[in-house]
């Protein structure tokens, strides 16, 4: 089943006792596991998946007894809970024993952010400026859609080059380097990727990884921290790498408190999961801290290279419909979208907007036609639409045809705009029409598998 060069590897790196035991693992079925989104929360708890435990190092995070259709579970769509691996919740930790866990006004970068699971606990996290990086332009679609699901606001999204940050001079307190590897710990997960393996994809992962933590080193912030992860198990792409970019840059690893019965392997410089030691798959992370003293950056104001304030007259129609406007800012870019971005917006326009050509700000808000506001789907989802729009319950029966693009049968709605809920969570726009109702769930977004 594996190739015989990863044999040998695990055999030289664990033993064969542990091996043994590591390739049973690998037989039998991946655990599952949610994350809750603790802004998000039903009213009828009862609603979420089945619970079968919680994740030691994440408190929002549970195992589930099996694996349900996620896509036939209406609270998935409405943002409750995210589908992530238990063993990359561990990101949490680190930020807990190193102090970050909650600090206000930082500035965290997530380099490698697609599809967003690491992206959302990040956001969860900390309180303060959050950029989302992937490379790939489509998967920086992916991971721009599980934001907007997850109700993220304060985050940029953007698809740029390692050199691209470095040239900005903008420099984060908190970097997370989710590394691209040879996915050895996702063998049990994705079986196709076994095929895939060889030694000489290793030292190309191995020197890719180099570059990358090479190529951020300027990025980190004096007294900041730089999280290193990867799914794999080889001392190349892992201890090798990390330990090679500490030692030449002077930076301290960081030495966590793990309990013994979570099963996690302390290594040279980071913390290695098996999936026969912990339930969950494998995965591999470091952190360590660079040298010197906080420093605190005031950015300088100005205007987006393509963006423009909101008139003041069309900001007090888009207010009417937005919960805390007194917090925001409205933009409104060449097509005539507008965006809500928090007050401390400088961060944009200093540090992101000068030198990427493919990015994101803030929220979506809606657009405005004539005398009329048109809201959009992420304004729907954020924690930032209005409290007193209309909002109709649906049942999962209803919600199921709402998610479809269908039409919902309502005995009573009020005309106009109006939210569809499902346990009291937002699913998108309906508008009320006189004899009909208008679905205005986006179309990529619509469920496309049977419903029974």
């Amino acid at each position: 089943m594996f190739p015989e060069a990863f044999i040998r590897q695990m055999r030289q790196s664990i033993g064969d006792s542990s091996w043994s035991a590591l390739e049973a693992a690998l037989g039998q079925a991946p655990p599952v596991s949610i994350r809750l989104n603790k802004h998000r929360v039903p009213d009828d708890l009862s609603l979420l998946p089945m619970q079968d435990g919680r994740v030691p190092w994440h408190p929002d995070g549970y195992y589930l007894e099996e694996r349900p259709v996620f896509t036939l579970d209406p609270l998935f769509h409405a943002g409750a809970y995210y589908v992530q691996e238990a063993s990359s919740m561990f990101i949490y930790e680190l930020l807990r024993q190193t102090g970050r866990l909650g600090r206000k006004g930082l500035r965290v970068l997530d380099l490698c952010a697609a599809p967003g699971g690491k992206t959302t606990l990040l956001y969860d996290a900390i309180d303060g400026r959050l950029t989302a990086n992937e490379v790939v332009p489509n998967r920086a679609s992916i991971l721009r859609e599980n934001l907007e699901r997850w109700g993220a606001l304060n985050v940029a999204v953007l698809s740029g080059q390692v050199e691209q940050f470095v040239y900005s001079s903008t420099q984060y307190d908190v970097i997370l380097v989710d590394a691209p590897c040879s996915g050895e710990g996702m063998f049990r997960k994705d079986p196709a990727s076994i095929g895939e393996w060889s030694l000489e994809q290793v030292q190309v992962c191995a020197r890719r990884q180099e570059g990358i933590l090479e190529g951020i080193e300027s990025v980190l912030a004096p007294g900041g921290l730089l999280i290193y992860s990867t799914c794999t198990y080889n001392r190349a792409e892992n201890d090798a790498n990390f330990l090679a970019f500490c030692g030449k840059h002077s930076f301290a690893p960081v030495e966590l408190d793990i309990p013994e019965s979570w099963g996690i392997v302390r290594t040279d410089s980071g913390y290695q999961f098996y999936p026969h030691l912990v339930r969950g798959e494998g995965f591999f992370a470091a952190a360590c801290e660079k040298p010197g003293d906080p420093v605190s950056v005031s950015a300088s104001g100005g205007n987006f290279r393509q963006l423009v304030p909101l008139p003041k007259r069309q900001r007090s129609l888009v207010d009417e419909w937005v919960d805390r406007p007194e917090e925001l800012g409205y933009w409104q870019t060449p097509s005539g979208e507008i965006l809500a971005l928090p007050l401390y917006q400088e961060f944009y326009l200093k540090s992101i907007d000068p030198f990427f050509g493919a990015k994101w700000f803030g929220c979506l808000v809606g657009q405005i036609k004539g005398s009329d506001f048109i809201p959009s789907h992420a304004f729907a989802m954020s924690r930032y639409v209005g409290q007193g729009i209309p909002r109709v319950a649906l049942d999962r029966e209803q919600a199921l045809v709402y998610l479809k693009k269908e039409n919902p049968e309502v005995v009573q709605a009020p005309r106009g705009w109006v939210l569809a809920t499902y346990g009291g969570l937002t699913l998108g726009w309906m508008k009320v029409m006189p004899n009909r109702i208008n679905n205005y769930l986006p179309s990529e977004r619509r469920i496309r598998m049977r419903v029974d």
